[in-house]
This record gives C-alpha cells, structure tokens and sequence, in this order.
C-alpha cells in the first residue's frame, strides 16, 4: 500500500493524534509503526501529534527513567517530533478527581473482594455485596485508599457497567489498584494508580484526541471506556483498528526481556546489533526515511502481517546506494605472494555515479622477487594449484601454490575468471554483527571516514563507522 492512501475516514479536520508507550526501554521496531502512522496522519490533516507516557505501573511494567528522554529523541529521529509531551505519571491526582466524581454519581465503588471471590460472581453476572454500598461509603473507603490506609489487593475502585453485558471481561471492571512500589519520577507521592483504560480514557478527552488506533485485540479497551465517556456525557474518539505485525527475525521480544539483557551483559546496550530497539537500527546505519517508509508501506490492514527484515533492507539500500561511498573490507586475510609482478597503481571511484567524489588509490609495490598482496581466506580456500584468478581492476594470477600461498602473474588480461578483490596496503578493522565481531583489514583511505559516516564495503555489505581505536576502525554492520 502506497502511503498516499492511508487515510482518515470521513472528512477529518483539527485532527488529533497521539502515541502512548510504557517507558520501560526504548522504542522498538514494533513502536516505530505507531509514531511513523500516527504522526503521518496528524501532519497530512494538518493537526497535532503528541506524546503521551502511559506510565502507571510502577510494579509490573516499571518505568525506566532514562527511557523517558530516550524516547523523545527516537521520535525526533524518526522525523516525528511531538508537538506535546507528557507523563500521566504526573497527573495522578487529576484522575483523582475524575473518580471521586463518578462514585458521586454512583457510577463506581470500592470493592474488597479477592479476585477468587468476584471472579466467580463477574462471570456468573452477579453483582458483589459492595456494589450496593452508598456514596457515601464509597467516598469514606476511597479516602482511605488514597490515604495508604489499605494494603495492596486488599481494594480496587471498579467502574460500574452491564452485568449481563455478553462480555464477562467488561463486566465491573476495576479502575484503579492499590501498589505501594516507588515510582521512578514521582517516588512513593500516590499508592493508588489508574489502570491504563481509566488513564487513557480521561487523557483521550483532554487532549482532544480525535482518532485513536489500536491493534484489533485490544478492542476491549475502546468498550471499557466508552462507559466513562457515556457517564461524564463525552463522545468517544473516532477507532481504527490495524492487525499486529510480526518480524520474522526477532520472534517475541518485549522491553523488560531486553532490559534483563542488558543488564546481565549479554548485549552491550539498548543500541546492541543484536536487539529490534530504534537506537539499535539508528546504530547500524538503518536510516530514519527507510523504517517510516516501510511503516507506511503496511498501511492500516486489520489482517495480521508477518514481515521479514528484508523488506526493510531492500528499502535502506536503495536510499543508501547513492549516498554510501565504496570501499574495501577484507575479512580474515591470507597472504598471497605474486611472482613477476609489476609495480602498478590502481584508481577506484568512490562512488561510480559520483566521480566529482574524488577516487581511492592503491599501490602495489614491487619488489626484486614478488609482491605481497592480501585476499580472503574464503576466496583462497575455493582455489587449486593451477587455477587462474583476477584481482579486481589488477592483473590475473595462476595458483602455484597453497601453503605458503604463492602465484604468478599473468599478463594475458583473461576476464573469464574468478574475481577476487584485494588490498596491498592496510588498516585493522573490525565489523560489529548480530551474531558477534569479524576481524579483517580495510583500505588506508578508511581512515578519512568520519565516525557515523556510512559506507559500502564493496561484495560484503553497508556498515556504519563506530569509533576510531588506536589505529583500527570499528564499523557496525548494517545490511548486504
């Protein structure tokens, strides 16, 4: 699906849009489609994108402090920066008073029966004997909740709804819960916290949000809170429902996995080759215009879609190839002797449609008996003694020997061989891939690459320059 045909339904104006994650790591790969179409949409009906931190476990899903301005800036990155930012973390006691007021419409209660009492009773479609209490009762125990009075699972505030409802789960559903864990921004201030459909049912109306869209599965979460809406008499934003995606090369991930990774020094840091996370691909060398192209190319389908990183690789290298000057990476380098070799020098582009670029230049010396030149292994071990090769934009070599490996130059210029590129002067390099480090050798000319800069290792792949050490280059892998 092309972006231009992701659009709003109906006739959309003063659109409002907004992307609400945990901040418990940073944005993954999986995030990236709600910023990227949520943003789209808001800036092509000329509306406003915001950023809101649905932050209110501070038990289960805690919050990460750092992954608050993490975020931000993975945003901003991929070129959609929010008009507002904010944390529901700091707005507690606004939620507040939005449930003292439906307990004094009756509309919500105070409820102390353990989840193996009411379980039975919501499913039968009975009602517990704290459903009937008065307002008043309500608003003394709520008071004492708010008050620390209360220990964890000892209460939780339910919104009333339809016993009969068809739906056992939007039966009585509970509003907010009693946890007594620190919170990373707000420290141990409140001990009663929303549940996100509370939370994002009353920030949705303040913010005007005009649209929302949520994976099909969460379908419930529009129904719990449209009951809010019906009592405080809000209409309800317009939904767009869009099936999960899948990534074939990640499987299953989620923020508090990667942040025990992390943390037991299985990866590096959230930026680790190895991980789906936003800094990870900005790591690499995935570019910002590539991941938000491929979000729109998925569109709004309902179906479920699984995808492959290929896809998101085809589209990186197209925007890369223009961009990403050449150059040579050696991995694991062998020796190659040439007997009778000329002293030659060799001029590349650094781009073949860019020659205003400039070139790179290589120098094979040579000495009374030979020249020393350095191929890789993998290319070395498909050869036989008697075989004839060309070193690329070089001269041709027939295969003397294999150990030490040793060949003769050969001036009959015989194209209809294997090519095999090379280098006769040197630099120690290092690639960093998802599946661990590769040592090699690249050209002299790679040191006047700037760190961040992102090059194309000609028949090996894109990779981004990582750091400058001592003399070795660290690149990080990108793609083929």
């Amino acid at each position: 699906m092309s972006e231009h045909e992701i659009i709003l339904p109906g006739e959309p104006g003063n659109v409002v849009m907004r992307f609400a994650p945990n901040p418990n790591g940073p944005l993954t790969i999986g995030h990236a489609r709600g910023v990227v179409v949520n943003n789209y949409l808001s800036r092509k009906y000329g509306g406003k994108f915001i950023l809101r931190f649905d932050d209110t476990d501070p038990k289960i899903k805690k919050p990460l402090l750092e992954a608050y301005d993490w975020i931000v800036e993975d945003c901003g990155w991929l070129g959609a920066k929010p008009d507002k930012v904010f944390a529901a973390s700091e707005r507690i006691d606004l939620y507040y008073g939005y449930a003292e007021k439906l307990i004094k419409q009756g509309n919500a209660y105070v409820c102390s029966c353990s989840h193996e009492q009411f379980k039975p009773l919501k499913d039968a479609g009975k009602p517990c004997l704290h459903r009937s209490a008065s307002v008043g009762e309500n608003m003394e125990l709520w008071e004492k909740m708010i008050a620390g009075e209360f220990g964890e699972k000892d209460a939780v505030l339910r919104i009333k709804t339809d016993l009969e409802n068809p739906d056992p789960a939007l039966r009585d559903w509970v509003g907010f819960r009693i946890v007594k864990d620190e919170h990373p921004k707000v420290g141990g201030k409140y001990c009663v916290w929303p549940m996100l459909d509370f939370e994002s049912a009353i920030e949705d109306r303040l913010q005007e949000i005009t649209h929302i869209i949520r994976g099909k599965d969460l379908m419930d979460s529009g129904r719990r809170q449209k009951y809010i809406y019906d009592y405080l008499g809000w209409e309800y934003p317009e939904v767009l429902l869009w099936g999960r995606i899948s990534i074939h090369e990640y499987g299953k991930f989620s923020s508090s996995g990667m942040a025990k990774m992390v943390a037991a020094g299985e990866v590096s840091g959230w930026d680790d080759p190895k991980l789906p996370t936003i800094r990870a691909f900005r790591h690499r060398g995935i570019l910002p215009e590539s991941i938000t192209e491929f979000m729109l190319e998925l569109g709004l389908s309902t179906n479920d879609v699984g995808v492959s990183m290929e896809t998101l690789y085809a589209i990186n290298r197209k925007h890369l190839d223009d961009r990403a000057n050449r150059h040579f990476f050696i991995e694991d380098p062998l020796e190659l002797v040439v007997t009778g070799a000329v002293e030659k020098t060799v001029e590349k582009p650094l781009h073949p449609s860019h020659k205003e670029r400039g070139s790179r230049t290589f120098h094979v010396k040579a000495s009374e008996c030979c020249s020393k030149i350095w191929i890789p292994k993998r290319d070395a071990d498909k050869l036989n003694v008697g075989d004839e090769f060309r070193l690329m934009n070089l001269y041709n070599v027939i295969l003397e020997s294999v150990k030490p490996f040793v060949g003769k130059m050969n001036d009959v210029k015989n194209f209809k061989v294997p090519k095999i590129e090379w280098l006769s002067e040197k630099i120690p390099a290092q690639i960093l891939k998802h599946d661990g480090p590769v040592q090699g050798i690249c050209e002299p000319d790679c040191a006047k690459i700037e760190v961040g800069e992102i090059i194309q290792f000609e028949r090996y792949g894109f990779a981004r320059l990582d750091e400058k050490q001592d003399g070795k280059l660290v690149f990080v892998y990108t793609h083929d």
